[in-house]
């Protein structure tokens, strides 16, 4: 494994090897028969999955039903953004604190846990919706909850896929999980204020709340092997310092996490711009913004589907995601040069493709990398990273978008990316080897072998 990807001597990050957690011969977690032999769609893999699916279409339901309802309670504009940051800014500020808890307890019994909680949040907002003495302020409550919720269930389900699907399934079972929220966000935008107009805000509440439910009751059949077990109790406090430094001293994986935010912060600073150009472009306007964002939304599923259907060779994964940069970077940058539709439209789908590849490979990656106890922690930390500079990159974006001219501003941000190429490198070969044990504290632990494992029937 290269010094660059696992930090160098004795500064293996202490938390790293403090789980005596269940593991196979090459030290990773003991996963499931069905995972061990390679099949994707073992049982664990698809209730996981059609239990997201079936939720998070019922979260865009329920996003679109929100909104019309206090809108039409309030005519407030300013409360529906309130409404929205009471569940962003918990997510946030608890990320790294969830994602140390998440390390220290039984992950599949969380799972259901937070699916169950915010079932019973939203189906009691559904309750009083129904009764007719729903207030605002039961909104804001539950939208506190959910993200709370969401704080500690989304670095759960980054943390428990490795241990339910084979290594080399890893970016196809991302991909899968991602289409979720691409296919749930077309459905949505689709037919959600149809279904609005047709059955109102309070049976719409009332879907989501059931999907949630359900979801928790398929996740209480998921087996997914414990690695919370420890040899002796540490301090909360402690965990998190160990999260915070095992990110810190892997190189590769610190400059991946710090491009992903990057990526994220860029993107938001972009797309806010988007109905700004459109509208004040004449040429252009309302009518093909929204053909421009159809384009930009089918081309990310054909990306995730790819993805999914391809199975890319460890070897080749680095080259795809710096050729995928190149072009999502390229694609976001270029199109505000074009003085016709069509180039435009053929620019948005080169971004919108290579996005989901690059967001694909960069979970994968992280996936690969990180010890199973260290997981929860990371994945805790990259949400607050990424959700923290998207307000951030929204106001930076608006306040460009007030000085300089909008088509130099979109070019401007999406050109400026300044990755650190070479120990990203480094980091994508940890593809190639297994990682180190769960109890491994330094380097000189780690496995002897590191022939990559192939598998002839995936």
């Amino acid at each position: 494994m290269s010094d660059d990807v696992k930090p160098k001597g004795d500064s293996m990050p202490a938390g790293a090897g403090d789980e005596a957690a269940p593991t196979d011969v090459r030290g990773e977690p003991a996963t499931t028969d069905a995972a061990s032999k390679g099949r994707l769609w073992n049982a664990n893999f698809f209730l996981l999955w059609q239990g997201q699916l079936v939720s998070a279409v019922g979260d865009v339901f329920y996003e679109i039903a929100l909104g019309f309802w206090v809108f039409a309670m309030t005519g407030s504009t300013g409360l529906m953004g309130g409404l929205m940051a009471a569940s962003v800014i918990p997510r946030v500020l608890v990320g790294p604190f969830a994602g140390v808890i998440v390390d220290r307890t039984d992950r599949k019994w969380l799972l259901v846990l937070m699916d169950a909680a915010r079932g019973i949040v939203v189906l009691g907002v559904a309750i009083a919706a129904l009764l007719g003495v729903a207030q605002l302020w039961m909104v804001f409550v539950a939208g506190i909850v959910i993200g709370l919720c969401a704080s500690f269930f989304n670095p759960s389900i980054s943390s428990v896929i490795p241990d339910i699907v084979k290594r080399d399934q890893l970016v196809r079972a991302n991909s899968f999980f991602s289409m979720i929220h691409g296919a749930s966000g077309i459905v949505g935008s689709s037919f959600g204020g149809v279904i609005y107009a047709t059955i109102g805000a309070p049976l719409m509440f009332l879907v989501n709340g059931i999907s949630y439910v359900f979801s928790a009751g398929t996740e209480v059949f998921i087996k997914v092997p414990a690695t919370h077990k420890k040899r002796e109790p540490s301090h909360f406090m402690t965990d998190m310092r160990q999260g915070l430094g095992f990110v810190w001293q892997t190189t590769g994986l610190r400059f991946l996490m710090l491009t992903a935010g990057v990526i994220n912060f860029l993107a938001s600073a972009g797309m806010v711009l988007m109905i700004p150009y459109f509208e004040s472009t004449p040429w252009l306007g309302p009518a093909r913004y929204g053909v421009a964002m159809a384009v930009l939304t089918a081309a990310m599923l054909l990306g995730m589907g790819v993805m999914a259907a391809v199975k890319v060779a460890p070897e080749r994964r680095l080259t795809v995601f710096g050729v995928g940069m190149v072009v999502f970077i390229s694609g976001a940058a270029v199109f505000p040069l074009f003085n016709t539709f069509w180039p435009i439209l053929v620019a948005i789908a080169f971004f919108g493709f290579t996005n989901a590849v690059v967001n694909v490979l960069i979970q994968s990656v992280i996936q690969l990398g990180v010890p199973g106890n260290m997981r929860g922690k990371v994945f805790g930390l990259l949400g607050t990273l990424t959700q923290g500079l998207t307000p951030i990159g929204l106001a930076i974006g608006g306040l460009l978008g007030e000085a300089l001219p909008f088509r130099i501003v979109i070019i401007a941000i999406f050109f400026s990316p300044q990755l650190g190429s070479r120990q990203i490198r480094a980091f994508f070969a940890i593809e190639d080897a297994e990682p180190a044990p769960a109890e491994a504290t330094s380097p000189a632990d780690a496995p002897a072998d590191t022939t990559p494992q192939n598998d002839p029937d995936a």
